[in-house]
């Protein structure tokens, strides 16, 4: 038996394999004819691709084995899952991950029941994969993870598998620029198979109708060299795919435009040609289960067995149901194995960053509240070492907004990252970059994920409105980590680090579309195993929070921090203390020193913290007698109690620090709701009074957005007069002068254009 027999023996198996996890319960040899009982109940999972996959999968296979090359793949179409999980058994790797799924009859079994089963495995290429990094529930995303995964592993090839119905999506449209951003030598490779097989899941595919020369001629515009592999008889294209197969990794080896593939085969290849009278082999209805009625209509059940029959199960497994050595002849061996391959638990590789001591770039604080700094700028001097410390295992991706976001100091250290043209009077553009710019939140996110899922570090920053663009990849990132920590052999792996600055409250000049601060409402649906929120005030909290993120492992952790002059609050002894507890009384800016506070106020994040300091500093001036505690929020998860998320706080603890009886006015960052969802369980709730985005905002002044959203230091009066009991009737003309102060300001704000100095430049009063 020549190479391609045994690789057509491989697919026939793959295909064999795929078929009985979509329908069988039992009888999985077909050691007696097909009966009613050996079906599953219900029939789940995507047929029409799977073929396609396997075909990719055994030819790749021959490659590795042949070159001895480093190999991982990226199931686009990760919805054909049964062929992801027939490769691995076939390889041994299930077996090895999961020893009861032995290679025998019985494990063949409990492979085939356990797909899509209750208290099985998932429909898709999910984490319980060995060789997945990609599950593909959500199409666009694939090429982004390859690149990821490639960058920095220069021995490495990512095969990517992009389905035709996932090309229609904007992030895979982008995607195929990442070449740009490519370093060759320092760079793996990445070969993309454009898996044309016609229909989506009821309709046809934009680039399976387009003329073959206009699609040779798109793939050429994006910097590819295309090879095209095409038919439907598999011995011919068994021929040209492993003729084209060489050819590609030839010119991988040679470097140059990188190649692709072009493969175009029918939809549900080697399955029902017609069912009921209907065409179904090469059209959208073999997408999902081609024979839908195998439990009750005798005909179907019929067919169901021919169809596994023709793959001629007897050729490929032995009596007891282990794959025959025909099979395993172009198997690779140990991590060779895609699905052994470690850079698919990247875990494995994983080494902790060599990080820089962040205290060493303190900011001094010699009085808090007294003098500013801007955040980001200190911070980017930090991760400007942390990237020299770390050539070859941490990036820093963004949507061309490094500088912007004042973290421009990285640029002493590295380029942007960039295989384009180069003109005299562009900056900091050079092949081997660590800063990753591109004006697609879609790729900065779908980079990251393959970065770190293949075992290295990094930081994607971003304007905060705008980060609402990867809403869903982040969704699926987290149930990806979710998933991943409850397998045992899945190694941690780096967390995905979000800072958001331009953020909400200092995006008066952009205007309205730039003020959005709701992301963290979409971080905090998610487990609470998985994310954490920080809201670091000033630089020295900031420079605390971003060291511990970035030795995290598992979680996604989402900064908020401005790059505008904040005060700087804490010394940086004070700020690490302040950073590990996620939250506590500001000493100095309270007046409850030994007694219960008639007041507590509280903040979160950078902007409104301000405020709350300044409202603290009238009520000292008008109100010396008022006991008030100002309380500062780092850690937003620390408001939950502990049955809620590993850093909640116990009840008593709260009541402590907050107070069970007395009014909390909150000042926060984000919509005010966030905080009273977090705090409703404790016993003291109905005294939180919150204070934050209410979806008020325009071209103005910094200022004039506080006041809009009724954050500011004299509404911040005016709700301590009206929450404390007995002070309204006492303080009216105090209320009525914060009002007045209201109108003042923003009448100075529409005569001349900017806030009154006083405000401006506002300081805690020495």
């Amino acid at each position: 038996m020549d190479a391609l027999a045994h690789v057509d023996a491989y697919w026939r198996a793959a295909n064999y394999l795929s078929v009985g996890q979509i329908y069988l319960l039992d009888n999985p040899l077909l050691a007696e004819p097909l009966r009613v009982e050996h079906i599953k109940p219900r029939l789940l999972g995507h047929w029409g691709t799977t073929p396609g996959l396997n075909f990719c999968f055994a030819h790749l296979n021959r490659i590795i084995a042949e070159r001895d090359q480093d190999m991982i793949y990226i199931a686009g179409p990760g919805h054909g899952g049964p062929g992801a999980v027939a490769h691995a058994w076939l390889e041994g790797s299930y077996t090895e991950k999961y020893p009861d799924i032995t290679q025998d009859t019985d494990g063949m079994r409990r492979l085939f029941r356990q797909f899509s089963f209750p208290g099985g495995i998932p429909s898709h290429v999910a984490p319980e994969t060995p060789g997945s990094i990609h599950e593909g529930g959500e199409l666009g995303y694939s090429l982004a993870h390859a690149y990821g995964a490639a960058f920095d592993n220069p021995d490495l090839v990512v095969a990517c598998v992009i389905g035709d119905g996932e090309a229609e999506t904007g992030p895979l449209a982008a995607s195929w620029h990442s070449g740009k951003f490519h370093a060759p030598g320092r760079d793996g490779a990445v070969l993309p198979i454009l898996h044309l097989n016609g229909y989506k899941i009821a309709n046809p595919t934009v680039l399976a109708r387009i003329p073959q020369d206009e699609l040779v001629k798109l793939m050429e515009g994006y910097g590819y060299r295309p090879h095209i592999v095409a038919g439907d008889e598999p011995e011919a294209v068994h021929q040209i795919m492993a003729q084209t197969l060489e050819t590609v990794f030839d010119q991988i080896a040679e470097g140059g435009r990188p190649p692709m593939i072009i493969l175009r085969t029918p939809k549900g290849w080697t399955g029902p040609r017609e069912v009921d009278g209907l065409p179904v082999e090469g059209t959208w209805r073999s997408h999902q289960v081609p024979l839908a009625g195998v439990r009750d209509n005798p005909e179907h059940l019929a067919m169901l067995e021919e169809w596994m029959r023709s793959y001629r199960p007897r050729e490929l497994f032995d009596t007891d149901g282990r794959p025959v050595a025909e099979i395993l002849r172009t198997v690779p061996e140990g991590p060779l194995r895609m699905s052994a391959n470690p850079h698919a638990n990247g875990g494995e590789l994983l080494r902790p960053l060599a990080l820089p001591d962040f205290r060493e770039y303190a900011v001094e604080v010699k009085s808090p509240a007294t003098a500013t700094s801007e955040p980001t700028r200190v911070l980017g001097a930090f991760l400007r070492d942390v990237i020299a410390a770390n050539p070859d295992t941490f990036r820093l991706m963004g949507p061309d907004e490094t500088a912007s976001n004042r973290l421009q100091a990285v640029f002493e250290a590295t380029d942007r990252a960039w295989n384009a043209e180069v003109l005299p009077t562009d900056e900091h553009l050079g092949q081997g970059g660590r800063v990753m710019e591109v004006l697609s939140e879609h790729l900065c996110q779908g980079w990251l994920e393959g970065y770190l899922l293949t075992g290295r570090h990094g930081l994607f920053n971003c304007y905060e409105a705008f980060i609402h663009i990867i809403d869903a990849m982040f969704n699926q990132h987290a149930k990806w980590l979710e998933s991943s920590r409850k397998i045992v052999w899945r190694r941690p792996v780096a967390s995905l680090n979000y800072l958001l600055s331009s953020h909400v409250w200092r995006q008066d000049h952009n205007g309205f579309s730039h003020q959005d601060p709701g992301f963290l409402d979409v971080v905090m649906n998610k487990k609470a195993e998985v994310v954490r929120v920080y809201l670091p005030p000033d630089a020295n909290t900031l420079l605390s929070t971003a060291d511990h993120c970035l030795r995290s492992r598992d979680y996604v952790n989402v900064i908020v921090a401005g790059k505008q002059p904040v005060l700087d609050l804490l010394t940086m002894d004070e700020a690490i203390a302040h950073c590990t507890r996620g939250l506590g009384v500001l000493e100095w800016a309270s007046t409850d020193a030994g007694v219960e506070p008639d007041v507590v106020l509280a903040c979160a994040g950078d902007v409104p913290t301000l405020e709350t300091l300044a409202a603290a500093a009238l009520l000292r001036e008008h109100l010396p007698e008022l006991r008030v505690r100002v309380v500062n929020v780092v850690d937003l998860m620390r408001l939950q109690p502990p049955s809620e998320h590993p850093h909640g706080m116990p009840d008593a603890e709260f009541d402590t620090l907050f107070t069970a009886d007395r009014p909390i006015i909150f000042n926060f960052h984000g919509y005010p709701w966030l905080i009273h969802r977090l705090t409703y369980r404790r016993s003291g709730h109905e005294n939180i009074h919150v204070r934050g985005y209410k979806e008020e905002g325009t071209t103005t002044t910094p200022f004039d957005m506080a006041m809009l959203n009724d954050i500011d230091r004299f509404h911040l009066v005016m709700d301590v007069i009206d929450r404390v009991p007995g002070l309204a009737e006492r303080s009216a003309h105090l209320r009525q002068h914060m009002a007045d102060a209201r109108l003042r300001a923003r009448a100075h704000t529409r005569e001349y254009g900017e806030d009154p100095a006083e405000i401006r430049d506002w300081t805690w009063p020495r």
